[in-house]
């Protein structure tokens, strides 16, 4: 009886020792916390071996606001950025098709990603895919997900990333306007997603990554990717090419004028495309800290000297500097700098930005009349060229002097660190490698079952009178009177 006596009174004290609250953390505690907010580094209560409970343990406010505007920016380049840029850029006939694709793109992706794509890219899984553990953003709440940042919401993370899953494949449907089938669109975006964006965007982004040079240890390609040169801009490029000579050439390719119906529609949607840009790239630092600052000027550097390049180039082969050249040349300046915003200072940004403008300038002018692909509004030779060219510049002119995180804990193990400054180049041709590989074999594989199932091409009859008017039942604009 003495001996049961005993065990119980063990057992109440061992619950007691088990229902006492952590101890409160000291002044000195509370005011490097503080700091770590600040400086958008790890609170005392995030180290393995703390002791107390820190009293700022969830987002803090100003990185959570800055990373929730982002988000919004980076929807607004696509809604209704992109849809007025591509829609400007077509014919009359056929803007409401590019309207409601980019929509039907935005409602499909949000769906996928809520199911399972935010849990195949950000969970924890294999160097290649992730796992289960997110799906149905189960667990995705408002504390922070310390694998990605350490000061964000976990679900306004995951919303964040969900703008970028919407419009890498809305930039696809740019090479193939005026020819496909809406339900091909969707039927291609959603295999897609899951075969080409889901695992290039774990490799490259996701905490156990197979090219996640700065923040996975055991990465066995040291590569980095800001802001999407490999999984935005790449993919959606090359597989933008593949799909283009799937479909063929629109009716009357090089035979009939096939001119944008409203330059005034495809420079608002620059102008919002380069606003919203700065969500994209300065955000994609998850933190309003210096790296989104030095993302935030390169990208503005880069774009107006790229946007100014393409129309100089004009001037001097075509004699006149077109307001669709100064287009172009922004939105090809916005994509090279993307990969390499937070990692290089501003005179490199400079020399991005001439590159940008010129070399997209020739893949859009020369290479289409060249192999004859009709890439109807430049996608694969902004995105893929520019993208591919971005990825490449970022081995080059990155430095630990903008962006510490080259050089931290983590770079040091993987050997990011001893690369930086001498042979990343190399690390960045590897990923750009994988990144063309899996974009055009998926895509080539995708877009043949489409057609051998459903079908890519609209009729030809439907094509000479217009994707609006047949497809939607409506009219971009209806003549008064």
């Amino acid at each position: 009886m003495r001996s049961l006596l005993f065990f119980a009174l063990l057992c109440a004290a061992a619950n007691l020792r088990a229902q006492t609250p952590a101890p409160s953390p000291s002044l000195e505690q509370r005011v490097a916390d503080l700091e770590a907010y600040v400086n958008n580094s790890g609170r005392g209560a995030d180290a393995p071996d703390a002791q107390t409970t820190s009293n700022i343990a969830g987002p803090g406010p100003g990185h959570n606001a800055w990373l929730m505007t982002a988000t919004l920016l980076v929807l607004f380049m696509t809604l209704p950025g992109l849809a007025l840029f591509y829609g400007g850029l077509v014919r009359q006939k056929n803007v409401l098709s590019i309207l409601g694709q980019c929509l039907g793109i935005a409602g499909l992706v949000t769906i996928l990603w809520w199911a399972i794509g935010y849990s195949l890219v950000f969970a924890p899984g294999c160097a290649f895919y992730g796992g289960p553990k997110y799906a149905f953003l189960h667990g995705v709440t408002s504390v922070p997900n310390t694998d990605y940042s350490l000061w964000v919401s976990h679900n306004v993370f995951a919303m964040y990333q969900l703008m970028f899953a919407i419009i890498t494949p809305a930039l696809i449907v740019g090479s193939v306007a005026e020819r496909i089938k809406f339900s091909a669109v969707l039927a291609f975006v959603a295999l897609w997603m899951f075969f080409v964006y889901f695992p290039l965007a774990h490799m490259v982004w996701g905490i156990d990554g197979l090219m996640n040079g700065v923040w996975n240890s055991n990465a066995r390609i040291t590569a980095i990717d800001f802001a999407g040169g490999t999984v935005v801009h790449m993919s959606s490029g090359w597989s933008a090419l593949l799909l283009c000579i799937f479909l063929g050439q629109r009716l009357g390719f090089r035979k009939e004028s096939m001119a944008p119906h409203s330059m005034v529609l495809c420079m608002i949607g620059t102008g919002m495309l380069w606003v919203g840009w700065y969500g994209f790239n300065a955000g994609s630092a998850l933190a309003a800290d210096r790296i989104a600052a030095s993302a935030f000027m390169s990208t503005t550097l880069a774009t107006a000297v790229a946007s100014s390049t393409w129309a100089a180039l004009e001037w001097v082969f075509r004699g006149k500097p077109s307001v669709l050249g100064f287009c172009s040349g922004a939105v090809g300046g916005l994509v090279v700098i993307t990969p390499a915003c937070g990692f290089v200072d501003a005179s490199s940004a400079m020399i991005i930005g001439v590159l940008a403008g010129a070399i997209p300038f020739f893949a859009c002018t020369k290479l289409k009349s060249w192999f004859h692909y009709d890439d109807a509004l430049d996608a694969f030779g902004i995105h893929a060229v520019g993208g591919t060219l971005g990825a490449f510049l970022t081995g080059i002119f990155a430095t630990a002097v903008v962006n510490p995180n080259l050089l931290a804990s983590v770079a040091k193990r993987n050997g990011l660190a001893t690369v930086v400054g001498h042979t990343l180049w190399l690390e960045q041709l590897k990923a750009m490698g994988i990144t063309i590989a899996l974009a055009v074999i998926g895509s080539a594989i995708i877009a043949a079952v489409v057609r051998a199932t459903i079908g890519l091409r609209i009729a030809p009859e439907i094509e000479r009178q217009g994707l609006d008017i047949n497809i939607h039942g409506e009219e971009g604009y209806i003549p008064s009177g």
